[in-house]
Formats: C-alpha cells, structure tokens, sequence
C-alpha cells in the first residue's frame, strides 16, 4: 500500500468537513424530534407505548456502536464515516412511515443503530483531526451538532405549523441531508489500517479506562436530560408558573449549553479539560443548588442556565479522553458513548420516579449531586498529550483514533 501523507491544509480542511458532519448529524435528530406528536397520532399509539417506543432509539444505538471500529478498519475512515451517515440520514423517513406500535419500536431501533455507529465514526474522526491540530476542537464539533439540530428543528416546526405530512417532509429532509452529509465526508481525512494491523472485535467490553471517564459523561447527561425534559414542569409544578415562562426556562438551558460548547474549545486549550471540568462541575452544581432552593422563578431559571452552562463542555471532553486513553480508542470511544447513552435514556424516567415516591425538588437533589461528581473525579480525563505532525502517513495510523 502507498503511503498518502496530509500536510497541515489537509487537516485543517478535514476540521471543516467533520464539522459539517456534525451539524447534518444534528439536523436529523432535530428533524425527527419536532414531528413525534404526528408520528405518535400516524401510529396510534398511547402516551404510555410512545414512551415504550422512544427507549428503542437508545436500545439501537447501545447494541450497534461496537461495531463502528470494525467497519472503519474494513473500509477505512472516510469510506465508513460516509456509509454510516448515509444510513443515518435515510433512516429518518423510517419512524413516520411506522402504523402501529411494533413497527414504529422496529423503526426507531434501526433509526438509532445508525445514529450510533455514525456517532462513534464521527467523533473518533473529530479526536484524530483534534490530535493532529494540536487544539481543542470537540466542544466546537459537538456546538455544531446543536446548531445543526437547532436548524433540523426548526425545519420542523416550519413543517408541522403548514401541517405538513412528516413522510413527506422526511423524506425531503433525508435526501437533502444525505446529499450534504456525503459531500461534507468527501473531505475528511482518508485514514486506513496497515496491512498487518488486526482488526478490533465486533463487540467487546469497555476498557477500563472508558469506564471511568464514562462515569463522568454518565454525570453530565444525566443532569442534562433531567434539565431538558423536567425544567419545565418543574417551574410550573413546584413554583407555580406561567406555561410560557416555564417553557423559558427550558430555553436559557439549551442557549447556555449551545453558548459554552462554541467557547469551550478557547476554555479547554487556556486551563486543561481537566480544570474546565472542575470548575464545570462546580458551575452546575451551584445551578443545581439554586434550582432546589428557589422560591421564585427567576432563581430556578437562573440555576438551569448554570446547569447547562456547567455540563456543555463534559460529553466532548470524554470523548477526547477516551480517544487518547488506549490503544484501542474506537473502542473507547464506544464505551463512553454507550454510557452516555444509557444515561440520557433512564435519566428522565428515573427523575419521575423519584419525584412520585418524594417530590420533584428531592429529584433535583440528585443531579445536584451527580453534578458535583463531575468536579470530584474530573481527575479521569488526564490523558496523554496529542500527537500531531504536519505531514500524516496514513499507513502509520490507527483507525480511527491517534496516530502510534
């Protein structure tokens, strides 16, 4: 095999394009999120068998992001990351197309292997480029994906207000996103494995390593999706609110999260991620101690702003982290995303439960202290320091993390 070597403009354009990756990836959650109310009325299912139907997105993602390492050993970075994007953009039309309960739960578990696998793809694309850099990037890739799906919902809402059939705009949406998607893998960094190199398992455990740092991002998107779906109901239940203004409330969190991920990248270069994470995590834990003792609305609201302010830059840092911390870091990074995962799937419900047996500020309590975990054990994203170059062998690369 021919050695293909990057110089510096080659990784600097490959910023650009997985950035866009990014973006695409979020439109489409966003695209899809905005029509669930017409695909739950298409599919004639319940509250209660929608909420069934929405673990399976989680479900298929957990089981099918093992195996984005061993598709990019296979077929390289480029060639997988444009695949497994393709699979995800067209996978959108699938939940809208569902009539009845088991075909919608068989939908979404297809809708979220695919997001999964492009998950990990990306996000080990964004460490390597991050590595070769020599500069945080990853809170600047994950802002993209919010902004990526700020605008995905927007479409949306666009589309539900003109009373749009979502088959309809889906399908539309998938082609367009599509198209971008493989236009923006089209500039990624082509990295493939050595001859010799083996291939990684098609499923395996987390490392160790993944373990710990996944404990952090557990912390981080717990109170993230506790913030997301619970603010709201709970400026109106506990504080006695207008709707609008407890809708308010949801919005300053998500701002203040897409804010901080665009100025994370400056924040992590100047202190470490591990000093960013500290102090992250002292942030949201002060949002979360004033959420639980507010006795106004303006005290919550505030107190949301700091979560989200707090936790914004932690699930790009662990995917950083885990990209540097092995020899194996797809691997790695399929770990953490696992974890994270799971935990933005049980956060909501485990916050209801709570909150039927106490009462929704003893809920708060808990991401309080799971925020305060993110400043005790911000210690597990040391890592060791990139390794970058301005020329790149890809032949001396691994796939898809750092360069050995």
């Amino acid at each position: 095999m021919s050695a293909v070597v990057y110089e510096e403009r080659d990784v600097k354009r490959s910023r650009y394009a997985v950035s866009a990756v990014f973006a695409v990836h979020g439109a489409v959650a966003g695209s899809f999120a905005t029509r669930v109310p017409w695909i739950q009325d298409h599919a004639s299912v319940s509250a209660g068998q929608l909420g069934l139907a929405l673990a399976f997105p989680a479900i298929g993602a957990s089981v099918a992001m093992p195996l984005a390492g061993s598709v990019s050993h296979r077929f390289g970075a480029r060639t997988a990351l444009r695949g497994l994007m393709a699979l995800w953009t067209l996978a959108l039309v699938l939940p809208s197309l569902a009539p009845n309960l088991l075909t919608l739960c068989l939908a979404l578990f297809v809708y979220g292997a695919t997001a999964g696998m492009a998950d990990v793809a990306m996000n080990a694309l964004g460490v390597e480029v991050e590595n070769r850099l020599d500069k945080s990037i990853m809170s600047g890739l994950h802002g993209m994906w919010s902004a990526g799906a700020l605008i995905g919902s927007a479409a949306g809402t666009l589309a539900a207000h003109l009373g749009s059939d979502a088959r309809l705009h889906h399908a539309l949406a998938a082609v367009t996103l599509t198209l971008v998607g493989l236009a923006a893998c089209q500039g990624v960094l082509d990295l493939r494995a050595t001859e010799d190199e083996e291939p990684p398992p098609r499923f395996a455990l987390p490392p160790r390593s993944a373990l710990l740092i996944g404990a952090i991002g557990f912390c981080a998107v717990f109170a993230e999706g506790a913030s997301l779906d619970w603010s709201a109901v709970y400026l109106r239940d506990v504080l006695g609110t207008s709707a609008g203004l407890a809708a308010a409330s949801t919005t300053g969190f998500t701002l203040t999260m897409a804010l901080a991920r665009f100025a994370g990248d400056a924040v992590v270069d100047r202190f470490g991620p591990v000093r960013t994470v500290r102090v992250s995590g002292v942030l949201a834990t002060l949002g979360g101690v004033l959420v639980v003792v507010a006795d106004n609305a303006a005290v919550a609201m505030t107190g949301f702003a700091l979560l989200g302010l707090g936790i914004a830059v932690v699930v790009p840092l662990c995917f950083a982290a885990a990209g540097r911390s092995g020899p194996n870091p797809a691997q790695a990074i399929a770990g953490v995303a696992t974890i994270t995962y799971t935990s933005g799937l049980i956060a909501p419900s485990a916050i209801g439960t709570v909150a039927d047996a106490t009462s929704l500020v003893t809920s708060f309590v808990l991401v309080t202290v799971l925020a305060f975990g993110l400043a005790a054990f911000a210690g597990v994203l040391r890592a060791s320091g990139r390794r970058t170059g301005e020329a790149v062998t890809v032949t001396d690369a691994k796939v898809p993390g750092p360069r050995t």
